[in-house]
């Protein structure tokens, strides 16, 4: 085996400490707000620099923000649009994704093109919100799922996932009397799992950063669902109830932590559940890159 040569080698060695460098940056935030929210609130309100390590100690961030109300509810609120809305949008861009696939459906192809206008043109903010209110979603959680139940993108995707299926499984089936549904979920969907894990990961990572359409259509705090109750916190300072009761001269320095730990809360859940499922991103990625 030949040896590597010098050039190789630089290469290499560059590219090496480029890439150690830009992980580096890449997690540095990360690890700080963690640091941070398991700070003593005096030290790190004190603290200038570069932060290695929590400053002593203290889970009293964590303990005040789960005691507040609206974490609690917020919680609850993006667990149900994440359940009952996976549900939707997975159910409703299947079946539309099947029927962009089939062979012999009149009206296919214009059918098609005025779904796909619809990702380059829409009726714009004002439409929207009173299209919700007309249909009686104004300041009901079932805005946030029924109005957004397909994206057009996430829709080209499975459907460019579904034509890969051979089309001869089809007809084995049609053959053995399967009926439409029969090869839906008992092929297609079971051959197309990595399609369907990227629409999973898609649609949950969108439901779970949603703030802007509850910030619009829900008036009530407690139906807010958990990245709008965290952006009132982090934008509006709103952490006055959490930080009550500590001592004088503290809540401003306990807020800051409070803040940290929301930013911790918040995102730790869709951290854990990611790297599950980052092996089929690539092949979701390269499915959509594919012209049917």
């Amino acid at each position: 085996m030949a040896r590597p040569s010098v050039s190789r080698k630089v290469f290499v060695g560059t590219n090496t400490v480029f890439l150690v460098f830009l992980c580096a940056v890449t997690l540095y935030p990360l690890l700080y707000i963690l640091f941070s929210s398991l700070s003593e609130p005096e030290s790190l309100l004190m603290y200038t620099g570069v932060l290695y390590k929590p400053l002593g100690f203290s889970l009293e961030s964590y303990r005040r923000a789960f005691s507040y109300p609206l974490l609690f509810s917020g919680y609850m609120n993006t667990l149900f649009v994440l359940a009952v809305g996976l549900a939707v949008n997975l159910t409703l861009t299947a079946f539309g994704a099947f029927f962009l696939t089939r062979g012999n459906v009149m009206w296919q192809r214009p059918i098609a093109l005025v779904i796909v206008f619809t990702m380059f043109f829409n009726g714009g903010l004002i439409p929207f919100y009173f299209t919700v209110k007309d249909l009686g979603l104004y300041n009901s959680i079932w805005s946030l799922i029924f109005p957004t139940a397909i994206n057009t993108f996430n829709l080209i995707i499975m459907r460019t996932g579904f034509a890969a299926v051979p089309r001869s499984l089809e007809e084995s089936a049609e053959i053995d009397g399967a009926s439409h549904l029969t090869m839906m979920f008992k092929i297609i969907m079971p051959l197309s799992l990595p399609t369907v894990s990227i629409m999973i990961l898609y649609y949950g990572v969108a439901h779970w950063n949603a703030w802007f359409n509850a910030s619009i259509f829900l008036r009530d705090s407690y139906k807010w669902p958990l990245q709008l109750v965290a952006r009132q916190v982090l934008l509006q300072n709103d952490t006055s109830r959490m930080a009550a009761g500590a001592v004088q001269g503290s809540e401003l320095a306990i807020s800051e932590t409070i803040k940290y730990s929301v930013i911790v809360i918040s995102t730790l859940p869709i951290l854990v559940i990611y790297p599950f499922l980052q092996r089929y991103f690539v092949k979701g990625v390269m499915v959509g890159a594919i012209k049917a």
